[in-house]
């Protein structure tokens, strides 16, 4: 630990913003990770069994997604289910709308990664710049330079350096981990897809009865008034 505070020190000022970015990706990655990973259990089963009472009681699978509503798979089907009689569209377009509020949640930290993946490597070269200042400010060229200038110019350099390292690293960690959350949320996004229509076809096949007045094949036919009209008499 105090090799690692001593690396710090000599990396300059630019290091503590640069350990700053790293500990909000190590928090935000701890977070997600939490967040995916209860997300995730018993995710399969749950939609299995609301879907599996949704083929003989809609009242069943309501009472059942509300006891799960503490998940996103619940939240997700208990949000038509909890209409009354709807049509099918109004039936897909709560599923829609519950799916967009659930992926706001599943996106929550990307823009943090996002700018921590921008700005690490520009911190580095900040860093950079400002060591090559000092290390030029430190070299005492015609004075025939002394060891103690060659120290101090050595340790401009390893500042460059270390700054650089540390900011591609940080950046590295927290593409690695972002790149791991969109794949979650594809394939999330694609789960709630499948789900979605499994149970949006349960209501058409088992559930819909279009009424007389929406289905127009079910009308009498329209009758033509005769038109007063006679074309004998013209």
């Amino acid at each position: 630990m105090s090799n690692l505070f001593d690396l710090i020190q000599k990396g300059g000022p630019v290091m503590y913003p640069i350990v700053g970015l790293s500990i909000l990706t190590l928090a935000c990655a701890l977070e997600r990770g939490v967040f995916w990973y209860q997300l995730m259990t018993g995710e399969g089963k749950i939609a299995r069994d609301i879907l599996a009472t949704a083929r003989y009681s809609l009242d069943d699978a309501r009472e059942l997604a509300d006891k799960v509503r503490h998940t996103p798979i619940g939240r997700f089907l208990l949000a038509p289910l909890s209409l009354n009689d709807p049509s099918p569209e109004t039936f897909r377009l709560a599923l829609e709308a519950s799916a967009d509020k659930e992926f706001v949640q599943m996106r929550k930290g990307d823009k943090l990664l996002e700018t921590v993946v921008a700005l690490a490597p520009l911190l580095g070269l900040l860093g950079t710049v400002t060591g090559l200042i000092a290390t030029f400010g430190n070299i005492n060229i015609g004075g025939g330079g002394t060891g103690e200038s060659a120290t101090k110019a050595a340790a401009g350099i390893g500042e460059a350096l270390i700054t650089t390292a540390a900011g591609m690293i940080v950046a590295i960690l927290a593409l690695v981990v972002f790149r791991v959350f969109v794949t979650l949320q594809a394939r999330q996004m694609d789960y709630f897809s499948e789900v979605g229509s499994e149970m949006e076809l349960i209501y058409r096949q088992v559930w819909y009865e279009p009424s007389v007045e929406s289905d127009p094949r079910s009308l009498p036919p329209v009758s033509t008034p005769q038109s007063s009209f006679n074309r004998e008499s013209y």
